[in-house]
């Protein structure tokens, strides 16, 4: 497999159409970038043709400059935890990478190769559209007077953790990609290196050997297809699920006394767990919440229910927050509503 070459008037396209970012290693800002596309264009262009034909990727589009992004006014500034890093990258390497992620969707669209659960980073896809499947599941479930038990399951820096090696041999094996589109793949992830500016000083460079890099056009996507394999791991057990990207979540109509169900329920989380170990990929079982569903009257069955990760016991929630969205125990909506309705009034008073 090969990536093809872009013509110009494509490229030109994908660039006045981006949104005009700009890192500190940019030679020029990104508006002036693309203010001044009608001059660079054509180099520009064979800059990305060569990357492509050769399965090479030029250092300098492998560089990123983290700066720390302090979460909410309230919080200690004197704290780390406090601060998100946020990741940039050079403003034409992400228009290289949004020509091979064009051809890359492609491939894996015509080929059916995207897992049927994933909804992240698919044309027509999107959180609304997972949270449409699995609500919609758990409405029937609750239309049938039956009750539900829904499992969100929490990972640890999964981007950051991604084995290159794995990752690589799933791309060839697992998706069918070969050749310079492979080489191309493994350029991209090798060599890059990453140093923090901070109230304009820079330090020191750091490589950096593992997961999918942060804020790229293309890491999303690579992360969704390393966890592809978890799909099958699910399914084997009878559990429905739904992802996107590193949001998992597990749901089934269940019986409080049906300690089988409970048990196959707790194998499932079990495989997950230690799939994920050999993957390099931290569960974080103590914020790995799971909500109970169903009408009133029968979830109080479920109080003294407990569902069991290597010992620790998962929370049970009266609500929880999924891809942005506060789901109570009927589905009402009413918290979720809440949430977002306080901060007007708190504006109005």
């Amino acid at each position: 497999m090969n990536f093809d070459i872009i013509c110009l008037d494509s490229l030109s396209k994908i660039v006045l159409a981006s949104k005009p970012t700009t890192c500190l290693f940019d030679p020029l800002p990104g508006k002036l970038s693309k203010d001044l596309w009608p001059v660079l264009g054509p180099a520009v262009l064979n800059i990305v043709n060569l990357s492509l034909t050769t399965g090479t990727v030029p250092s300098s589009f492998k560089t990123a400059v983290v700066k720390p992004l302090f979460k909410k006014a309230h919080l200690d500034p004197g704290s780390l935890g406090n601060y998100r890093p946020v990741s940039n990258l050079p403003f034409f390497s992400k228009i290289l990478e949004k020509v091979v992620y064009q051809q890359l969707s492609a491939h894996l669209a015509d080929n059916n190769l995207f897992e049927p659960y994933q909804s992240a980073f698919r044309a027509f896809h999107s959180t609304e559209t997972a949270l449409a499947k699995v609500v919609n599941d758990l409405l029937l479930s609750l239309d049938s007077d039956s009750t539900s038990l829904l499992i969100l399951l929490d990972l640890s820096a999964a981007f950051d953790t991604v084995d290159h090696r794995i990752l690589m041999d799933r791309l060839e094996n697992r998706f069918g990609i070969s050749g310079l589109a492979l080489s191309w793949l493994k350029s991209y992830l090798s060599d890059r290196t990453q140093c923090v500016s901070c109230n304009n000083t820079v330090s020191a460079f750091s490589d950096v050997k593992y997961g999918v890099p942060q804020g790229s056009v293309l890491g999303p996507l690579l992360f969704s297809l390393y966890i592809s394999p978890l799909g099958q791991i699910i399914r084997s057990h009878g559990i429905n699920f739904h992802c996107y990207a590193d949001d998992t979540q597990l749901y089934v109509p269940i019986k409080a006394d049906n300690a089988s169900q409970i048990r196959e329920l707790e194998i499932c989380l079990s495989s997950v767990k230690s799939w994920m170990s050999q993957n390099f990929l931290l569960l974080n079982s103590d914020k790995t919440e799971t909500l109970v569903i169903g009408p009133a009257r029968y979830r109080h069955q479920f109080d003294h229910v407990t569902i069991s990760l290597d010992s620790c016991v998962i929370s049970q929630s009266t609500t929880a927050k999924n891809l942005g969205v506060t789901l109570d125990r009927t589905l009402s909506f009413d918290q979720h509503i809440k949430d977002i309705t306080k901060p007007f009034f708190t504006y109005a008073i």
